[in-house]
């Protein structure tokens, strides 16, 4: 299984205070998301408002994304949600 991150710009979603941005996977897109309250807890966002919130997915993209192909790899393929408590699991904390 090949993983890689499409370039379009991520969306905020009100409804469910998340971010969702699309994975490739073999070249077929996939939605996946993060919550607010992991982008509190590990990069900074200053509250759930749609521009904290897109602001600290940018400054963190590059571990959410490196989590987030953890979590494709593990789950075959299928959307998804990357929780705060994800990012304190053994081996995927940074570097």
């Amino acid at each position: 299984m090949h993983i890689t991150f499409a370039d379009e710009a991520p969306v905020f979603d009100g409804d469910d205070l998340a971010i969702h941005f699309a994975a490739l996977i073999d070249g077929e897109p996939v939605v996946c998301s993060i919550t607010a309250e992991a982008l509190e807890d590990h990069f900074g966002a200053k509250s759930p408002r749609e521009d904290d919130l897109l602001d600290a997915y940018t400054r963190g993209t590059a571990r959410i994304r490196a989590v987030c192909a953890e979590v494709l790899d593990d789950n075959g393929g299928q959307p998804a949600v990357l929780r705060s408590g994800l990012f304190r699991v053994a081996g995927m904390e940074p570097d």
